[in-house]
């Protein structure tokens, strides 16, 4: 649906600082198994705090959920330390060194705890706390962040310990957990917005890596669309200008909580799923204006607020169409105001390219999915996950080339973020470092310490349009 500009009674005419933007080419690391763990990445870690390891994670101790389940009365104590040391100053230093200007945030619906059924689900506590050291961290290092949405509630895709819960039984794609997905979006549109800590963060992803089978998805795109309109909503309540977008009643209030309640009261312009998911995130807001200390949830236009910082809209994020087949939706078709895509390609899971260097030369140098996407209006799109990962024994003179030519395909779009930042090294973890890691791949030589520059800008040369299995 389309509405006129419109800016509410707050608008930020007078603001005055610059404050988060996408970056003009992102370069970036997501920081996986920090708030959303995953055993495979750190095992020595994960059988120290009690976790196991199996061929599949859903037959033993081998995700957040089992864990918690598990051993409830130590749970919240052991990923209060997991949380405190897998992510640290140490690691933003490094980060700031090796020029990353953007950082992928992987967060589970738990982290807002009150969406937490606590009798039939199992997740630790604290961690909106770390996410918010985190988050000060990187502001303070220059660094721009997207909060990614990487397990919503009911499990997105099945048998993954990145989804929190290793179950076959997926139930994300219903009335109840769409629901609190949105409640979840709610709460971190205005933490974004409200909280200074926040101030980097640029972009929220709707949803990581849904099944790819679109028949196996129903209500996803009328999702997307509820989740861009509660984001655009919380910021026009803000008094953000959001293109393409006003608000039909005023802000006489600048206590948030209060104009959520009363615009939800009295608006009309959006549907019943996206008022009731705002009215729900109230009282959670409430909890954390007080937990985390953030002043301005109860008074947003007090002269320290970060609403004084210039914000502008978030970028909504979602998976690009081409992601899924089976005739999804487009999410483009939910964009209110600037949004972007992302993609994932991993050559090691297979199906790609032929198992061998020519093969994954020849694909990567010929790749087109920044021009189908964009065909389909899913522009800017950026490769939110990658790797150097192979399905053979790579050598390091190919783990260069490698780098070189994923860099210089993905740099055609809005840029790429690697996953993931670090790895465990460990004898238990043995050299999953080397192609895993970001920071071991710099020290290495694989990955250059300016990350806008390769070592070989003709890496592609004799492969370019040469035919590809």
């Amino acid at each position: 649906m389309r509405f006129s500009l419109a800016v509410g009674i707050f608008a930020a005419s007078c603001l005055h600082q610059a404050a988060a933007t996408i970056p003009d080419k992102i370069y970036g690391v997501n920081l996986g198994s920090w708030l959303v763990l995953e055993p495979w990445m750190l095992p020595a870690e994960w059988a120290a705090m009690g976790g196991e390891s199996c061929g599949t994670c859903s037959d033993c101790i081998g995700s957040e959920f089992a864990f918690a389940q598990a051993y409830p009365k130590t749970v919240d104590k052991l990923f209060d330390k997991h949380w405190s040391t897998w992510f640290t100053q140490d690691d933003v230093n490094q980060l700031r060194a090796a020029g990353i200007n953007t950082v992928r945030i992987p967060l589970g619906y738990w982290i807002v705890e009150a969406l937490v059924d606590r009798k039939t689900e199992f997740y630790p506590r604290g961690g909106i706390k770390h996410l918010q050291r985190g988050l000060q961290m990187l502001k303070d290092a220059g660094i721009q962040a997207i909060l990614d949405h990487h397990a919503p509630p009911g499990v997105q895709t099945p048998n993954q310990s990145f989804t929190g819960h290793c179950t076959s039984d997926v139930e994300f794609y219903t009335e109840y957990n769409y629901h609190r997905a949105l409640v979840w979006t709610a709460v971190m549109t205005a933490l974004s917005h409200l909280d200074p800590s926040f101030g980097s963060v640029f972009a929220i992803e709707a949803v990581n890596e849904p099944i790819m089978d679109a028949n196996q998805t129903p209500g996803y795109g009328d999702f997307q669309k509820n989740f861009v309109q509660v984001i655009r909503a919380v910021e026009l309540i803000l008094g953000i200008p959001v293109p393409g977008l006003s608000l039909d009643v005023q802000v006489h209030t600048s206590n948030f909580t209060s104009a959520l309640t009363a615009t939800v009261s009295a608006s009309k312009i959006f549907d019943s799923e996206v008022k009731s998911a705002l009215a729900e995130a109230v009282p959670i807001l409430v909890e954390l204006g007080f937990e985390l200390a953030v002043s301005s949830i109860f008074n947003f236009n007090m002269a320290s607020a970060p609403l004084h910082n210039s914000r502008q809209p978030l970028v909504t994020n979602f998976m690009d169409i081409n992601w899924q087949f089976n005739n999804p939706a487009n999410p483009a078709d939910a964009q209110i105001g600037p949004q972007g895509y992302d993609n994932h390609l991993y050559y090691s899971f297979g199906g790609v390219a032929d198992a061998n260097p020519d093969a994954y030369l020849t694909s990567i140098c010929n790749l087109q999915r920044v021009q189908n996407d964009a065909a389909l209006g899913n522009s800017p799109l950026w490769f939110g996950e990658w790797g150097l990962p192979t399905q053979f024994d790579a050598t390091d003179d190919f783990l260069f080339k490698w780098a070189d030519a994923q860099k210089l395909a993905y740099s055609k779009g809005k840029g790429w973020i690697f996953w993931n930042f670090k790895v465990e090294i460990s004898e238990q973890a043995g050299d999953l470092a080397r192609q895993w890691s970001y920071l071991e791949g710099v020290k290495r030589g694989y990955l250059t310490v300016d990350p806008s520059k390769v070592h070989d800008p003709n890496v592609c040369a004799p492969y370019v349009n040469a035919s590809s299995s």
